[in-house]
């Protein structure tokens, strides 16, 4: 597993930001074509039937399914960096770090202007913590595992 540096994970902050941008994006595009798609199906469902364009159709779930590959794939760019997407709707974000001889997960969400919060890994977003000098001692240090 790939550990990060306070330092080394706030300067991906820009570059993630924008992944996540773009997945959310991909993922909110991929949910109007859903809903357009569900309401549809009501609409003949409520009226005993009727006439559907089923190459219009299909042509809105290959939309559908574009959407979604590009969400997963952004996602999998991520993770391929090392981070976590903990929760991609409010951009969550944890990035494992060694602290002394244990192993934690820095955690961000997309709008905060810095990472200033970990927990452990078992903890969760209910178990953050603020950053403090442990983190920025081990920078100072090279690195190092204090």
């Amino acid at each position: 597993m790939k550990t990060f540096t306070i330092e080394e994970a706030q300067s991906l902050l820009p570059l993630l930001e924008s992944l996540l941008k773009r997945a959310i994006d991909a993922k909110n595009s991929a949910q109007m074509v859903e809903s357009g798609l569900n309401e549809l199906a009501q609409r003949i469902y409520f009226s005993g039937g009727m006439r559907v364009d089923s190459a219009e159709i299909a042509r809105r779930r290959a939309e559908m399914e574009a959407h979604l590959k590009r969400t997963r794939e952004v996602v999998a760019e991520i993770d391929a960096i090392g981070v976590q997407v903990k929760d991609l709707e409010t951009g969550l974000l944890d990035f494992p770090c060694r602290l002394g001889e244990e192993i934690v997960l820095l955690c961000w969400r997309m709008g905060e202007p810095a990472i200033e919060h970990w927990h452990t890994m078992d903890g969760g977003f209910q178990g953050r913590q603020p950053v403090d000098e442990r983190f920025r001692r081990r920078a100072a240090s090279g690195g190092r595992p204090n």
